[in-house]
């Protein structure tokens, strides 16, 4: 007998949640439709260019990207990734220290070298030259 109401109350703790998420729908829905229905169109050819960092675009959409981007794509992600990594580790070393020993510092450590590895891949292929 108690089933059903299991049940019963494990829906009725998401109907707040449903409630939100249709509010969220209906307003996005409601206020697209109302700017496009109340504000103005006036489309012109200046209007339907292809806009890029201000300037207009000049060649063709599949040129090739040249080498020297990808590296400096890879060493923002290098980056990214040692402060995503070593941000978090550094505030709790004290407490991972006195909980694991030296485990943690030779953890980073060893994440250190990686990074190092490939900065140096970065500086070889010449993806720290700005010139």
């Amino acid at each position: 007998m108690t089933a059903p109401f299991l049940l019963y109350s494990g829906i009725q703790s998401y109907v707040p949640i449903l409630i939100l998420i249709s509010i969220a729908i209906f307003l996005g829905l409601l206020l697209t439709n109302l700017s496009w229905l109340v504000g103005p169109s006036r489309p012109n050819k200046l209007k339907a260019s292809a806009y890029e960092s201000g300037m207009d675009p000049v060649g063709s959409a599949h040129e090739r990207f040249s080498v020297k981007f990808y590296l400096v794509a890879m060493l923002f992600i290098l980056f990214d990734i040692e402060v995503v990594f070593m941000y978090p580790w550094a505030v709790q070393y004290k407490q991972l220290i006195q909980e694991f020993g030296i485990f943690p510092f030779l953890e980073m450590l060893v994440f250190v070298l990686i990074l190092f590895v490939g900065y140096i891949y970065v500086y070889k292929k010449g993806g720290l030259k700005w010139a």
